[in-house]
Formats: structure tokens, sequence, C-alpha cells
């Protein structure tokens, strides 16, 4: 082997990171409406959401299986009160259209025997394309005394608008 094909490998790296260092040099620019999504027109969001009364079963049902699978609590949601809306598209113009909502859930609790259930604060918000590979309504929720990995700390403030 050659002394010059033994070269070609490392000169190829140099020139390779010579090439980023200058490329990192270049001022920063915004994203072309090609890099921002595939559209050519933009994001298409009719805003057509549902009521919040809509996302409760979802939101009893994921209740559910994460108290059970992840925090080994065999507890359920057993009804709603007092289900009001609490914002609808609060974040700039040409963000996903998002209802926030508000609600007390009766939830039946092993370790309060004594009482059928408590009534605990769930805060949650229905965004437009957010579901299932963002072909469907999706919903993100919070229920007070439930939020156990602290991920909408404090009681479920940061599910709010």
């Amino acid at each position: 082997m050659s002394r010059a094909s033994r070269c070609l490998p490392s000169a190829a790296a140099v020139l390779f990171a010579l090439a980023a260092v200058i490329a990192n040099l270049a001022p920063a620019q915004a994203a072309s409406p090609l890099e921002k999504n595939f559209y050519l027109s933009g994001p298409n969001f009719d805003g057509d959401l549902p009521a919040c009364e809509a996302a409760l079963d979802r939101i009893s049902g994921q209740f559910a299986d994460t108290q059970a699978h992840f925090w080994d609590n065999h507890v359920a949601i057993v009804g709603y009160e007092r289900v009001r809306e609490v914002a609808y598209n609060p974040w700039a113009l040409g963000s996903n259209p998002r209802r926030f909502c508000t609600a007390v859930a009766l939830v039946n609790d092993a370790r309060w025997p004594q009482v059928p259930y408590r009534k605990h604060v769930v805060r949650y918000s229905i965004g437009e394309d957010t579901g299932f590979a963002g072909f469907d309504w999706g919903v993100e929720w919070c229920v007070t005394g439930y939020d156990l990995n602290w991920a909408y700390n404090p009681r479920c403030k940061m599910a709010g608008p």
C-alpha cells in the first residue's frame, strides 16, 4: 500500500472537519416554508375540536392504565363533575388549536376504603392533530394528586394554558 493511499482517509477526515467548522461559522437563518412543514400552503388547521366532555372517556381509560401499569395503584375515575372550558386557542396565531378544560374527577381509591370516592381536579387540553400519528385530536391531562412524576407540577398547573 502506497503512502498516498494511507493518507487519503485522514485527509478526507480533516477536510470534512474543516467544512463542518466553516458551516457553523455562517450566520443562522430562519427556516424556509418548505423546511417548516411538508405542505406548500402551510399548516391547515380547521379549529374544529370536540367539546370538553368528549375527552372524558379517554382520560378515564388512560388514567386507569397509567395508575395500574406504572404506579401499581388500582384506582379509577368513576365520574366527573363541573366540566367546563377554560380557554380556546390562547397561544400565538398559527399554533395547533387547543381547547383547555377543567373538571372534578370522582376517583375511587383503595387507600381510602371508608370513602366511596374522592374529588380531584383534572386539567386537560384537547389539541387538533395531536392524536395517534397526528391524524386525530389528542388529549393531554393531569389529575391533581396523581401527578406522581411531577410532569405538570405544581398541582397540575402546567397542564393549563
